[in-house]
């Protein structure tokens, strides 16, 4: 009897923390519709900090910033949107129009054809999504070898047995590529630079030279850590060292 109360109390009190999250989102909304973007930030960032993330909330909050001027909060957040749904489009145009407020231009340096189709076409569902997608190609292919194997017809044994050989190859890419996917995830680090300004050293020393400047809003890869130091790596291929104050990771 006691488990029950127990479990009773615990499905109403998630009940009652998912209702206060919605709530706490459609005011959060009404507040932006209404010109009142830091309280709608304020709210956002209740939503954020009881962990009930979503594409949709970065994009809000990436929106708020943007209407005060924040240029690396704005960045920030939509980048975090794009994180969790690599499909969001509105995050992905509106982070290109934030980012030509940015100081910094920086050439991507050319990339090859497998490094193409890694980022305009494997990029575009996270490795979550590939995982789900890996499972239902096992359950087709599963389900097309029973056929054939219970199929009695010469036609339809062929035609299954086709099927379920393609849908395996299909199954063993999209399981190569899920596993590459998240080992990228997992060994890349990014973040973006929220000092106004910062000098990037050749070494983690305040005595070290100062070899290039960035400004707000850059998104850089993090390489390493030394103390409070951070080692970063621009699409340009340029490397130095900025204190880890001046970044936030995403």
């Amino acid at each position: 009897m006691n488990k029950i109360i127990v479990l009773l109390f615990l499905l109403v009190s998630s009940i009652s923390f998912a209702q206060t999250a919605d709530d706490l989102f459609e005011n959060a909304n009404a507040l932006y519709k209404e010109g009142n973007y830091q309280k709608a930030i304020e709210l956002y960032k209740q939503i954020e900090n009881k962990k009930e993330v979503s594409s949709e909330l970065y994009y809000n909050l990436g929106n708020a910033y943007y209407k005060l001027n924040k240029v690396a909060p704005s960045i920030y957040n939509y980048e975090k949107a794009l994180q969790l749904d690599p499909l969001n489009e509105d995050a992905q145009n509106n982070l290109i129009i934030a980012n030509r407020l940015t100081l910094d231009r920086i050439e991507e340096l050319p990339k090859s054809v497998f490094q193409k189709i890694n980022k305009n076409v494997l990029q575009k569902l996270t490795y979550n999504q590939w995982a789900a997608l890996t499972i239902f190609l096992s359950f087709i292919a599963a389900t097309l070898f029973l056929l054939f194997y219970f199929s009695y017809t010469p036609n339809k044994k062929r035609l299954y047995f086709t099927t379920s050989i393609i849908s395996f190859l299909l199954l063993i890419v999209t399981l190569v590529i899920t596993f590459t996917q998240h080992n990228q995830t997992k060994n890349t680090i990014e973040a973006i630079i929220f000092a106004e300004e910062i000098e990037v050293k050749n070494a983690p020393t305040i005595d070290a030279n100062e070899i290039f400047t960035l400004h707000e809003g850059t998104k850089v890869n993090v390489l390493d850590s030394v103390d409070n130091w951070k080692k970063i790596k621009l699409v340009d291929g340029k490397i130095g060292w900025i204190k880890k104050e001046a970044l936030r990771l995403l």
